[in-house]
């Protein structure tokens, strides 16, 4: 079994046979060329291992064939040793320069010459293999990549399906109250009206008789009369909430076409506030969270209406948790002394809309601020957030929309999120 292929390149036929029958001898299969052109045809055609290239040939030199074989990608790869009588430095330095990996010094000595084609043929098999490996192990990389997208791709799903599990609560949260509103006066306007239908009968069938004023007198007629228009007005302002709700709802979660639309960005963060409203209301552990908007006048955008509204969302919801973050340890007369407050402002800067989205929480240092875009990265408690809300927040803005985005921070004074769409 052959050790390898080597082209022997040299003018002179007594080198030629000397190479020959040195590797020859040693197991290697050798071809020969007596000048740079026969030796460019060879390496063509017969695409050895390694080359034994003299220096000195007329017509085209070693140096001149070297950098042919080099320049070409197919044979680039192929180590060259140089064989010359000059040991001159310069001239080493150049071979060196144009790609050879060794010199070999005439007249040959025979054992050196077959050291030194062993081991730069050893060593083009180690780079082959690692090589070969490092194909192997790019290819796992790929496979690894492309199972760690399609792992994100299920975390972004998660925070999706997250996003609307705390939308479809508000929501609920949110038609509960005129829904009851509604259930409870429905009953009340039933009795009512009934009982005026039976005080009517009472006329159309006694109209003479005292038992219409005993009957006034007992359902409280002055208080009915007075009573069911209220009612009426409060079911049907219940009514025209759950419609609001209904609208806020179909805004905010609105399909995205595969071109963008124009959208007024006003009505995006209304429905989105309008759905959140439940979060802000006060409870038991501190007041309302005020919320005030001073909106500037702002032309449509083009965009993807329900990719904005999911910002809105992520970043509103962020506001109001670092809220609760910042009181755990106050009370409520000391949260009423200093209240809680979202300010949302809008306005045209330049060539862009700019909405600044700012709270008064728990605030985040300039590490963390530096950072709250980063993928994977969260500020909350294990369990209780994926790191990719304000990721995806990020690639809206910046790779779907042109935009920027920036986050302004400080420790116990609150943050400010600033939101840049171009016109």
């Amino acid at each position: 079994m052959t050790k390898g292929k080597v082209l022997a390149v040299d003018d002179t036929p007594a080198n030629l046979e000397v190479i020959t029958e040195t590797l020859g001898d040693a197991g290697y299969m050798v071809s020969t060329a007596i000048d740079g052109t026969r030796a460019l045809n060879r390496v063509q055609n017969y695409q050895p291992d390694l080359i034994l290239l003299d220096v000195m040939m007329p017509g085209m030199d070693g140096f001149e064939t070297c950098q042919r074989i080099k320049a070409d990608p197919v044979t680039a790869n192929i180590p060259i040793i140089f064989i010359t009588a000059l040991a001159d430095v310069e001239n080493k330095v150049k071979g060196f320069s144009l790609g050879g990996v060794d010199y070999i010094t005439k007249p040959f000595q025979e054992q050196e010459m077959l050291a030194r084609v062993n081991a730069h043929l050893r060593l083009r098999q180690l780079n082959q293999n690692l090589e070969a490996q490092v194909l192997e192990r790019t290819q796992k990389l790929e496979v690894a990549l492309s199972q760690l997208q399609d792992f994100q791709l299920q975390l972004v799903q998660q925070e999706k399906m997250s996003a609307l599990g705390n939308l479809v609560a508000g929501v609920a949260h949110e038609i509960n109250n005129p829904l009851g509103a509604i259930s409870g006066n429905a009953h009340e306007a039933k009795v009512a009206i009934a009982e005026l239908i039976e005080h009517l009968q009472l006329y159309h069938n006694h109209q003479a008789e005292n038992i219409i004023q005993d009957h006034a007198e007992e359902i409280d007629l002055d208080y009915l009369l007075d009573d069911i228009p209220k009612i009426l007005n409060t079911i049907s302002v219940s009514c025209d909430r759950i419609r609001e709700i209904s609208l806020a709802l179909r805004l905010f979660s609105r399909q995205d076409h595969e071109t963008k639309t124009e959208f007024d960005i006003h009505t995006g963060i209304d429905s989105t506030l309008l759905i959140l409203k439940h979060r802000l209301k006060a409870n038991e552990k501190r007041p309302e969270i005020e919320l005030t908007k001073d909106y500037g006048k702002l032309p449509q955008v083009d965009c993807y209406p329900g990719q904005i509204n999911q910002v809105f969302m992520n970043i509103l919801a962020n506001s109001i948790d670092a809220i609760n973050c910042s009181i755990i340890a106050k009370s409520y007369q000391e949260i009423e002394l200093k209240p809680n407050i979202i300010t949302i402002t809008t306005c045209v800067v330049d060539e862009y809309i700019e909405i600044q989205i700012q709270d008064n929480g728990c605030g985040m240092s300039n590490e963390t601020a530096e950072r709250i875009f980063e993928q994977g990265f969260t500020t909350k408690d294990v369990g209780k957030g994926t790191g990719l809300g304000m990721a995806i927040a990020h690639q809206i803005i910046t790779e779907k929309h042109n935009g920027t985005i920036q986050c302004q921070s400080e420790l116990e004074q609150g943050t400010t999120f600033i939101i840049r769409l171009p016109l």
